[in-house]
């Protein structure tokens, strides 16, 4: 009998996903004010257009990755020169912007920050949620965030497209400039005994939720001015981190209503 061996599993790119491909056709879209989700890089990559780009790339807000030429292969058959873009569908905002201008409309801020939360359906079934409530926005890290792609934007149902979403490099300073704008910084962990009812959310709020393997940084729950654990009863330990997003954005709005 032959032994059958089990194919192996090919990476899946969606067809809308928008690509910019080669060295001089990404610097060109940089330059163009493309909003982009990540540059992935050929691991090894040199010469004096390369060296162009990471001139540029200094100090953005675009994430790079660097990848075997196997994995850019297998995004596009096309001559991509070592070098991919991939465009995002929504345009990210600054949320030192949308602060002040909450504030202005009278409005008290409600935002959303997530801690390396990767995985795109989490993404945007959060997004759905705090659309849902009235989060003002949500808050990313620049690298380890879920990429904002087809499947994120349809388990949102679209609310990726309503909600703003700010892309930040370090969520450590984005939270003290939270705080020094008024806002309180809510950290859903496990790692306290006071629960998620204990917070007032009537007074400006970011609430900081973190990845389920890894959960929310060292570094953010030392800034935070609340830790707050959602209750457990059974034997399972965690909640996915979606329906913990809901969770704890449901008792902020049933404080505020």
């Amino acid at each position: 009998m032959d032994n059958f061996k089990k194919p192996q599993r090919r990476e899946r790119f969606k067809e809308n996903n928008e690509f910019v491909f080669g060295i001089r056709a990404v610097i060109e879209a940089i330059k163009a004010g493309k909003d982009i989700e990540t540059i992935y890089v050929q691991r090894g990559l040199s010469g004096d257009l390369f060296l162009e780009l990471k001139s540029m790339l200094s100090g953005s807000l675009i994430p790079l990755s660097v990848v075997p030429v196997e994995k850019l292969n297998r995004m596009t058959q096309k001559n991509h020169q070592g070098v991919i873009a991939v465009i995002s569908p929504i345009t990210y905002q600054n949320i030192e912007d949308i602060i002040p201008a909450i504030y202005e409309k009278g409005e008290t801020p409600l935002v959303l920050i997530l801690d390396s939360v990767t995985d795109v359906r989490n993404m945007g079934a959060i997004a759905r949620t705090a659309a849902c409530v009235g989060v003002h926005a949500i808050v990313v890290p620049l690298k380890n965030a879920a990429q904002i792609n087809a499947d994120a934007i349809k388990t949102s149902a679209g609310a990726l497209f309503s909600i703003p979403v700010c892309r930040h490099a370090n969520l450590h300073k984005t939270c003290l400039f939270l705080q020094d704008s008024g806002l309180q910084v809510v950290a859903c962990t496990e790692k306290t005994d006071d629960l998620i009812y204990v917070p007032d959310y009537k007074l400006p709020t970011a609430i900081v939720m973190g990845s389920e393997d890894e959960g929310i940084s060292n570094e953010l729950l030392r800034v935070a001015n609340h830790l707050a654990k959602i209750p457990m009863a059974g034997s399972i330990e965690s909640l996915n981190v979606s329906v913990a997003a809901g969770v704890i954005l449901y008792e902020a709005v049933r404080q505020r209503v």
